[in-house]
């Protein structure tokens, strides 16, 4: 099953840093999807400004259960990155 995670940051004056603190962490995990498959494509979200509003993940898990087994470790997550998270099935074709 694809998933599309379309995640907006917080909006806070500490939201940039909590995004900072948490990157490598966030990377090295994307990196562990990468190796098993999970991940298939992603990037941040950008303002009119070119300023870094949020993320855009495409995953592939067996199940929603497995999805939001990731979710529960994903730093973005647990650091309190991301503010908002909508996931939406996807089918890449």
């Amino acid at each position: 099953m694809q998933f599309l995670i379309l995640a907006t940051d917080g909006t806070d004056g500490d939201a940039p840093s909590r995004r900072s603190r948490a990157r490598d962490e966030h990377r090295a995990l994307i990196s562990k999807l990468k190796d098993s498959g999970n991940f298939k494509l992603g990037g941040h979200t950008l303002d009119a400004n070119e300023t870094i509003i949020g993320s855009a993940v495409i995953v592939d898990f067996p199940s929603r259960e497995e999805l939001d087994a990731y979710l529960r470790i994903e730093p973005y997550v647990v650091q309190s990155v991301w503010e908002e998270i909508k996931i939406t099935r996807i089918n890449l074709g």
